[in-house]
């Protein structure tokens, strides 16, 4: 397993971070997804081998903005 954090511009409440939470661990290859909404990250844990472009992708279509490794 292996975890990394992103940054997520565009999150300012609950059901942000539910949404990216969601779209997120909907990726194939990740076991979880963890948002810290002050912080602006998702923290993900994958099972297997996930590129970064498929959490940035996942973060788009929740209608936020992939910020980079945090």
């Amino acid at each position: 397993m292996s975890t990394e954090t992103y940054l997520v511009e565009g999150m300012t409440c609950g059901h942000c971070a539910g949404s990216v939470e969601r779209e997120v661990r909907a990726v194939p290859g990740v076991a979880s997804a963890i948002v810290d909404l002050a912080a602006k990250t998702v923290t993900v844990t994958t099972a297997s081998v996930v590129e970064g472009e498929s959490i940035a992708a996942a973060i788009a279509e929740a209608g936020y903005a992939f910020a980079g490794r945090a």
